[in-house]
Parts: structure tokens; C-alpha cells; sequence
């Protein structure tokens, strides 16, 4: 039997490049930021925090790129808005979900944003997610369930699960964003209009929501800064590792995001019931599962090539 005609064999691939081991720091320091928020909403409302922590990460990143911001083009300025309507929803309502959950159920249902992604791309497009998203998608409902009713075992959403469900999703439109741009757009520009758009409107939303101004807090003030810092870190990380990186793959590297997020709180003395910590694992699962991909041995390097430059492909 000649090498053309033998039956092929599929394997699962899981390669990490440059750029993916810069999104795997980032998720480690993106992990850990839950149980400090978590932590300021006993001094702050959510949206002042979030307004004030993005306004540090936007003056961070425009002092770091003060000589490249006269170039800022109407494509940046048009995709950082977009892209800071995203982040003040995903990080708004996340926050406003951590006054009454603990961090670790925050991190697990936020995790739902990776298979959020080709759920999106289905609906928004058209475009039918494959067998392993469709096996993730699953997955990860059965997860929430049992970290969200883990006594009852059905889906009995809190104020707060449901909000953080819903930045969930805004989190993956962020995700489909930032790649469809990433291509044509200077990193440090459109970082600076993404930061300051999402904390402008963040501070803009304490009418609507009738929060109250709070009192001057080390606590606050150095979490706003700390936070700041890491925002600036991780958004300019994400936009330069998108560039090479497709939103797909991107996602389950962000998978590690929950487990470091469990780790910190169990240390802090968070205790989730045993069901919802099987929750937890289903979703972080399903992450994985949602983003691998299944290969066949005997694709010559075009055919691989191809598909590569087919998941690059913008989202939105």
C-alpha cells in the first residue's frame, strides 16, 4: 500500500507559540485579579472602580505611547471604541456581580465566554459552530447549572450569576473585536481609545445606576492603581498576541483564567460546595474541548496553512 493511499490518523493539537505564552502570563495576572475586586466593592460601588481603574491603565498606556497617539486613525479610534463598549460591559457587570458572589463563582462564570465566541459567530453570522464547540457549548451549560444551583440542580440564576453571565458574554464579543482589528490597527493607539472609552463611560453610567461617590480608601486607590497597571499589561498583551493568534485559540489559552482564579480564593478561604466545583471543572472542560482542533496526519503543509489562515479570519 503506497504512503497516498493509507487511511490517515487524526491527532489533536495543542502547539503554543510566542504570543501564546504571553496570553498564558496574562491569564495568571487576570486570574488573580477577582479576589481583589471582589474585595474593593466593600469600599467602592462597581462602576466608579471600574471608571477609576481604567482611567489609571489609560494614563499608564499614553504616557508609555505619548509619541504615537498624533497618528491615531478614524479605523483606531472607530475599533477602540468598540472595543471599550465591550470592556466597560464585561467588566462593569462582572464587578457589579462580585458584590454578591465570591470570586471563584465569578472567575467559572466568566470562563463561559470561550464557548460564548463561537456561539456568537453562529448567531451573529451565520456560521454553524463544528463538533467541538458544539461538545463545549454543552458542556459548559450542564457546569453552570451546578455552579450556579448546586443544591437544586437546576439553572437558578442570582442577581449576581446573572450578571456575570451577561458580561460573559460582552467578554467574548470583546475577544471577536479586538482580532477583527488586530491586523490594522497601532496596538498603543487603540489600546489608549479602548481604556479611555470604557472608563469614560463607566463613570458616565453612576447617573443611571445611582451610585454613591465613595469616601477616599487606600484600599481603593491602590487597587485602582495596582489594577490599572495590570489592565494596561494585559490589553496591550492581547492586542499585540491577536495579531498572530485567532480569537479561537486565544480563548482556550484564556481557560487557565478561572483555575488560577479558584486557586487564590481557596487560599484566601473561599469554600464552593463540591457540586459546584464539578461545575467548575465542566466549564473549564469545556473550554478546552470547545477549542480543540482535530487534524488529520496526512494534510501536506498548504492544507495546514490554509486552515491556519482560515481561524485568523475576523469575527465581526
Amino acid at each position: 500500500m503506497t504512503p497516498s493511499s493509507s487511511p490517515s490518523k487524526t491527532t489533536i493539537s495543542l502547539r503554543l507559540s510566542k504570543a501564546e505564552l504571553v496570553l498564558v502570563f496574562i491569564t495568571m495576572l487576570w486570574g488573580g485579579t477577582f479576589l481583589l475586586v471582589h474585595n474593593v466593592m466593600t469600599v467602592s460601588g462597581p462602576m466608579f472602580f471600574v471608571g477609576l481603574r481604567f482611567a489609571a491603565a489609560a494614563l499608564f498606556v499614553g504616557l508609555v505611547s505619548a509619541r504615537s497617539l498624533p497618528g491615531l486613525t478614524l479605523t483606531e479610534l472607530k475599533a477602540g471604541m468598540l472595543i471599550g463598549v465591550s470592556i466597560m460591559l464585561g467588566y462593569g457587570l462582572q464587578t457589579m456581580g462580585l458584590q454578591t458572589i465570591s470570586s471563584s463563582q465569578s472567575a467559572f462564570i466568566t470562563a463561559l465566554y470561550v464557548p460564548f465566541v463561537p456561539l456568537l459567530q453562529w448567531l451573529v453570522l451565520g456560521r454553524r459552530p463544528g463538533l467541538m464547540p458544539s461538545l463545549g457549548i454543552c458542556l459548559a451549560f450542564i457546569g453552570l447549572v451546578l455552579v450556579a444551583g448546586p443544591d437544586s440542580g437546576t439553572l437558578n440564576l442570582s442577581e449576581g450569576e446573572l450578571l456575570t453571565l451577561v458580561s460573559a458574554v460582552a467578554i467574548a464579543a470583546e475577544i471577536i473585536l479586538i482580532s477583527r482589528y488586530a491586523g490594522q490597527v497601532d496596538v498603543r493607539r487603540v489600546t489608549v481609545v479602548q481604556l479611555l472609552t470604557a472608563s469614560a463611560l463607566a463613570f458616565l453610567m453612576i447617573v443611571p445606576t445611582q451610585e454613591r461617590i465613595p469616601d477616599f480608601s487606600w484600599l481603593l486607590l491602590c487597587s485602582a492603581i495596582g489594577l490599572g497597571a495590570m489592565s494596561a499589561v494585559i490589553q496591550v498583551a492581547m492586542n499585540w498576541a491577536q495579531k498572530s493568534v485567532s480569537p479561537t485559540r486565544a480563548t482556550l489559552i484564556y481557560a487557565g483564567e478561572p483555575v488560577w482564579a479558584g486557586i487564590v480564593g481557596r487560599i484566601a478561604g473561599e469554600r464552593l460546595p463540591g457540586l459546584a466545583l464539578l461545575g467548575g471543572l465542566l466549564i473549564v472542560i469545556a473550554v478546552v474541548v470547545s477549542e480543540l482542533k482535530i487534524r488529520r496526519t496526512d494534510e501536506g503543509p498548504a492544507t495546514q496553512e490554509s486552515r491556519d489562515a482560515h481561524e485568523r479570519e475576523p469575527g465581526l
